[in-house]
C-alpha cells in the first residue's frame, strides 16, 4: 500500500514538474554583436582594452534585462592579431555565429580587410581606432568610426611642426601600413601646402618607411642625422615608436623633436622607451581621459575601475565604448537589430552624448564630425599631458 502511494505520488510530481516547465516562458533569443581586434600579438593592450569596455558595458544591460523586451546582449570576440588575413577569416567567423554589429577592429590593415567580409554580409560594423582615409571611401553604407580621419590629422601635425614649434626640416616615417602611409602622405601634402600659403621656409627633408616589427634602427637614425631632420613625425604604432626613441636618446640624436601619431598614443610608448627618453616627446592625439569632462566619461571610467582596479589605460578603449554605445543606442531607438535600420539611424543620429565627448553626428560616409585632435607631451614624470599651443 506504502509502495503504491510512493508511486502515484511521483507521478503527480512528474506531471506537475513537466506542465510547469511547459507553460514557463522560453527564453529570448541573445543579440549577437562581435567586437573584433587583437587580443594577441604586438597590439594585445589594445584588444584587451576593447573587450573589457565592451563586456563591462554589455554586462551592464543585461543586469538590468537586457534589450527589445529581455533579450539578452551577447559579446563574440574574435582575435585578428593585427593581420589582414586573419582579420577576413574572424570576420567570417562572426557572421557565421549570426552577429548584427560589430565594433573593430583596432588597426586599418584588419578593418580595411574585414570591412569587405562585413559589407558582403550586410553587417554593421563601427570602427574606434583606424582612422585611414579611404576605410570610408569605399562606399560601404553599414561602415562608421568613433575617431577622427588622417587628413584632419595631418593637417593638424603640419600646423603643430611649422606653425607652433616652427621647425623647418621635416622627416616624415611611416611603416608602410595603410594607417601610417595615408597619414605620413597626407601630412606630407599639408606640409607643402602650408609652406607654400605661408611662405614657411618648410619642407620634408626625409621621407621613408621602417618594417613593422623592426628592432634596430640605426640606418634610420643615420638617414636623420644626414638630413639634418630638426623634427620626426613617427607615423607607425607604439611599440615600434618606444624603440625608436629609446635609440634616438641612446646614440645622442637629441636635438631632433620627436612627435608620434595617434597609435603611438599608448602608455607601453613610454615604458618601452624609458621615462629619461621619453620626456619631451610629443603625440598628436583625441584627448585623453583626464581632459575629458563629461559625465559620461565619469561614470564609464568609475565602473570601469570598480571591475577592473584600475582606469583605462587608452584613448582607444573609450572610442570602442563609445562604438558599442552607440550601436545599442541605434538598437533601442529603432527597436530592432537589423544593420540597415540601424546603420540609417546612426546616419542622421545628432548629438549623442558620447563617451570621448558629444558625437554631433555623421557624414554620409561614416565618419563623425566634429572630434578635435590635440597634442600630448611626455613630462619628467613619464605622464602625457596637454602641451599648450
Amino acid at each position: 500500500m506504502k509502495r503504491g502511494i510512493f508511486w502515484i505520488l511521483l507521478a503527480v510530481m512528474i506531471v506537475c514538474c513537466t506542465v510547469a516547465t511547459g507553460c514557463r516562458p522560453a527564453e529570448k533569443p541573445p543579440i549577437k554583436i562581435g567586437l573584433e581586434g587583437p587580443m594577441t600579438g604586438e597590439w594585445a593592450a589594445e584588444g584587451e582594452g576593447f573587450r573589457r569596455a565592451v563586456l563591462l558595458l554589455a554586462d551592464k544591460i543585461n543586469e538590468h534585462g537586457g534589450l527589445l523586451d529581455g533579450r539578452p546582449v551577447e559579446i563574440a570576440v574574435g582575435d585578428d592579431r593585427g593581420d589582414p588575413e586573419e582579420a577576413r577569416r574572424v570576420a567570417g567567423r562572426l557572421v557565421e555565429e549570426g552577429v548584427v554589429a560589430i565594433v573593430g577592429a583596432y588597426n586599418s590593415d584588419a578593418t580595411e580587410a574585414a570591412s569587405e567580409v562585413y559589407d558582403d554580409a550586410g553587417i554593421l560594423q563601427v570602427t574606434p581606432s583606424s582612422t585611414a582615409i579611404r576605410l570610408t571611401e569605399k562606399g560601404y553604407t553599414r561602415f562608421f568610426r568613433t575617431c577622427f580621419r588622417d587628413d584632419n590629422q595631418g593637417k593638424f601635425a603640419a600646423s603643430l611642426m611649422i606653425n607652433t614649434l616652427g621647425k623647418q626640416r621635416i622627416a616624415l616615417v611611416h611603416d608602410d601600413t595603410v594607417y601610417a602611409k595615408g597619414l605620413a602622405e597626407g601630412t606630407q601634402r599639408y606640409v607643402e601646402e602650408l609652406s607654400e600659403n605661408t611662405g614657411a621656409e618648410a619642407a620634408v627633408v626625409l621621407f621613408t618607411a621602417i618594417t613593422p616589427g623592426q628592432r634596430d634602427f640605426t640606418a634610420l637614425l643615420e638617414q636623420l642625422e644626414a638630413n639634418a631632420a630638426d623634427v620626426l613625425y613617427f607615423t607607425g604604432y607604439y611599440p615600434e615608436g618606444g624603440l625608436l626613441v629609446k635609440q634616438m636618446k641612446e646614440t645622442g640624436l637629441t636635438e631632433t623633436q620627436f612627435i608620434g601619431g595617434d597609435a603611438v598614443n599608448n602608455p607601453e610608448f613610454i615604458t618601452t622607451a624609458g621615462v629619461e627618453a621619453a620626456t619631451g616627446a610629443l603625440v598628436t592625439s583625441a584627448a585623453l581621459i583626464e581632459d575629458l569632462d563629461y559625465p559620461e566619461t565619469e561614470q564609464f571610467v568609475a565602473d570601469y575601475e570598480e571591475t577592473y582596479g584600475e582606469r583605462p589605460m587608452s584613448a582607444w578603449t573609450l572610442a570602442a565604448a563609445d562604438a558599442f554605445r552607440l550601436i545599442e543606442h541605434a538598437i533601442v531607438e529603432t527597436g530592432s537589430t537589423d544593420p540597415a535600420a540601424l546603420a540609417e539611424f546612426l546616419r542622421a543620429v545628432e548629438d549623442f552624448p558620447g563617451i570621448t565627448g558629444p558625437i554631433v553626428g555623421y557624414d554620409q560616409k561614416g565618419d563623425r564630425q566634429g572630434l578635435g585632435i590635440v597634442a600630448y607631451v611626455v613630462n619628467q614624470e613619464g605622464k602625457l599631458v596637454l602641451y599648450q599651443l
